[in-house]
């Protein structure tokens, strides 16, 4: 998505999913990260912004009722390079203290590593089993 100072960036997103894990209300979860009701939910229907429906839908099921199935992802149609944007983007999670949101933190994408990894692996093998042909 494309970055504007007055639109839903990162950190927007994570206030706004620590208000609405606080208060329940998309409409004051909204209000109070300074955007609108109406964005928050255009937001949540585009195509790009598959997370951060995720996101909304998890922080609003109730502890104990198990955990909320993620749209599947065809990883075979990601690309290496998508692979390491993401794995040097990281993964973001909001911290709450004291029914605040504090502070952002940044958790390293192991999966994103391991699937490169395997990646390479695999590309290894190939060349391996070319060479042992010759």
């Amino acid at each position: 998505m494309r970055l504007r100072s007055d639109g839903w960036n990162e950190l927007r997103q994570c206030a706004f999913l620590a208000e609405l894990y606080l208060t329940g209300s998309a409409s004051e979860a909204a209000r109070r990260v300074g955007m609108s009701r109406a964005s928050a939910y255009r937001l949540r229907g585009r195509e790009d912004a598959a997370d951060f429906a995720h996101a909304w839908d998890a922080v609003l099921t109730p502890p104990g009722s198990g955990r909320l199935a993620r749209p599947k992802r065809d990883w075979r149609k990601v690309t290496t390079r998508a692979l390491i944007e993401r794995l040097e983007a990281g993964l973001v999670q909001p911290v709450l203290y004291q029914g605040r949101m504090t502070a952002i933190r940044r958790k390293p994408d192991k999966t994103s590593l391991f699937r490169l990894l395997r990646r390479a692996d695999a590309g290894w093998a190939t060349l391996d089993r070319r060479e042992a042909g010759r």
